[in-house]
């Protein structure tokens, strides 16, 4: 029984009082753990090992544009998971090292939570209708929009996309392609 209970996103500890921070802590049905945490373990079980995706003697410059074409795509589809957490690393740097952003993202995360919380009690209705979920995370965003303005929110994702577009573009460019995936470029039909 400790087992289950030690895991913060079972969904026995979604039920049960008092079982760990997730137990007193409400989650919205859209919102479970076990979807993050089954999506996170299928993108571990597919990441490619660091020391093979950073190995520099793996990297040269492409010989003409459609060698650099052929090497982002194989690129993209081999270290798909990599990149992903690289996308998920530089969000949590742009994150952690602006504070007013962490108090726009707990502003939003707070309405949210007080709203859906006020729909649990009753019916929470707007010019005659109900409020879906959708409907609820709008209505946060909308009452944290000026603070992520404050934040510069804007400038943060525009920062996050060039930086994610120049290291992981430079490194599927870059990065030469397995002699198996050659072989396989090579013999397709045209």
């Amino acid at each position: 029984m400790d087992g289950k209970l030690s895991d913060p996103f079972s969904s026995e500890a979604e039920q049960l009082p008092g079982a760990g921070i997730m137990g007193k802590l409400w989650l919205p049905r859209g919102l479970s753990g076990n979807v993050m945490k089954d999506w996170i373990d299928r993108r571990r079980k597919a990441i490619r090992p660091w020391a093979t995706f950073v190995d520099q003697r793996k990297f040269s410059k492409p010989r003409n544009f459609g060698e650099m074409c052929q090497r982002v795509v194989k690129n993209m589809d081999t270290f798909y998971s990599n990149y992903i957490f690289i996308f998920l690393g530089l969000i949590l740097y742009c994150i952690i090292s602006s504070p007013m952003l962490l108090i726009a993202l707990g502003v939003f995360a707070g309405a949210f939570y007080i709203i859906h919380l006020k729909t649990l009690e009753k019916k929470f209705v707007i010019f005659g209708r109900e409020l879906t979920q959708g409907h609820q995370l709008g209505l946060a965003g909308g009452v944290s929009f000026p603070v992520f303005w404050l934040a510069g929110a804007g400038a943060a994702v525009f920062w996050i996309l060039g930086a994610t577009i120049a290291v992981i573009g430079s490194h599927a460019a870059f990065r030469e392609l397995e002699s198996s995936d050659l072989e396989e470029l090579l013999m397709e039909p045209v």
